[in-house]
């Protein structure tokens, strides 16, 4: 595509980020969304990046974004590492299945390099990640919850090869999506945008198998 340019998230770009957020996941893994809610109290939570909060623009147009939060890595002896987690990461609908969303990940892979991180996991359907480098988190042997729990959606890339090799690791995730838990709150926030229709989609219940399952361990 012609005239994309990504750049770094400014204050100008909070509600059109919000808006876009909404419009990307609205109805995909629930009737609505509260994926705009999180990104409107992620800014001020104390694990948020705000050098990895990338826009990507169209002609002047925001039609994708990118953020991070950290996380954590605890190996078997209890050491903690830290690490990234990207999320959400939104293109317009119009705009999607144009390789968008892998272009924010690689750039932002490029400068999370440069800042000293060597590792991102996150939660996602693997279809959309596995071209990023993205693999089970068991064949990292990154457990989640509980040792020996390996998700099907929690997928490790390692942004430098290798880094996590000789170890058992748990996952530790930021807390910042913990203000989605406050249903009352998402509704009012999201009252603040114009109306649209919740309703079922199929990509609902292809989200529920992926959260609710796991790889079983060899």
């Amino acid at each position: 595509m012609e005239n994309i340019n990504i750049r770094l998230e400014t204050e100008s770009d909070y509600r059109a980020v919000e808006e876009l957020t909404r419009n990307a996941f609205w109805n995909v893994y629930k009737p609505g969304a509260d994926e705009h809610y999180f990104v409107h109290t992620m800014r001020n939570h104390p694990d948020f990046i705000p050098e990895l909060a990338f826009v990507l623009e169209k002609d002047g147009e925001i039609i994708g974004n990118i953020m991070y939060t950290k996380a954590w890595l605890e190996d078997e002896n209890g050491n903690k590492k830290e690490i990234v987690s990207f999320g959400p990461l939104c293109v317009l609908p119009e705009y999607q299945r144009l390789k968008l969303g892998k272009l924010l990940i690689e750039h932002s892979f490029e400068v999370a390099r440069k800042m000293g991180y060597d590792v991102n996991i996150n939660f996602g359907n693997p279809g959309n990640y596995v071209g990023s480098g993205f693999v089970s988190c068991r064949k990292k042997n990154v457990s989640c919850f509980q040792k020996g729990n390996y998700p099907t959606a929690l997928l490790v890339c390692e942004l430098v090869p290798g880094v996590l090799d000789g170890h058992e690791w748990m996952f530790i995730p930021s807390t910042a999506a913990d203000c989605c838990d406050d249903t009352a709150a998402v509704e009012e926030f999201d009252k603040t945008f114009p109306a649209k229709e919740k309703k079922w989609m199929p990509s609902q219940e292809e989200f529920y198998i992926y959260s609710h399952s796991s790889v079983v361990r060899e």
